[in-house]
């Protein structure tokens, strides 16, 4: 598994006492973990403003991720969403991804579990039934 983070799994897991660093943790464990700039960057700036105790900790966690600038245009494609997040999409994809992790169910919500050009979009709960499948005991 190649899973791609979208910016708030990146917000969520600066905490390192939350779930979703506890889930992160067991992904680099079993598997690859790889995020865009962009995403670090937003990430960067949302928890100097909302949680900057944080900021330390995930400068440390970035050097644990794979961060790739690869990206896929699928402005043309069918996939009926934003332009930016048409774009995530895209880093997911031209990262050779298999998977892309996101909390946002707004945007992504109708697409977990689908498969959109190659990239399985997932949210936590699916993703840890993955990891489970793997071996890992939460």
């Amino acid at each position: 598994m190649r899973v791609f983070l979208d910016a708030n799994i990146l917000f969520s897991a600066a905490d390192p006492v939350s779930a979703t660093r506890r889930v992160l943790e067991a992904l680099l464990e079993y598997s690859e973990a790889v995020t865009s700039p962009h995403a670090v960057e937003e990430t960067g700036r949302n928890l100097e403003i909302k949680r900057p105790q944080c900021v330390a900790d995930f400068k440390k966690l970035l050097k644990r991720l794979n961060t790739t600038h690869a990206f896929a245009d699928l402005t043309d494609s069918n996939i009926h969403l934003s332009k930016e997040d048409i774009a995530v999409l895209g880093g997911a994809v031209g990262s050779r991804c298999t998977h892309f992790w996101t909390g946002d169910k707004r945007h992504f919500g109708k697409l977990y579990g689908k498969t959109m050009e190659g990239v399985m979009i997932v949210n936590g709960i699916r993703l840890v039934d993955m990891l489970i499948e793997r071996g890992w005991k939460p």
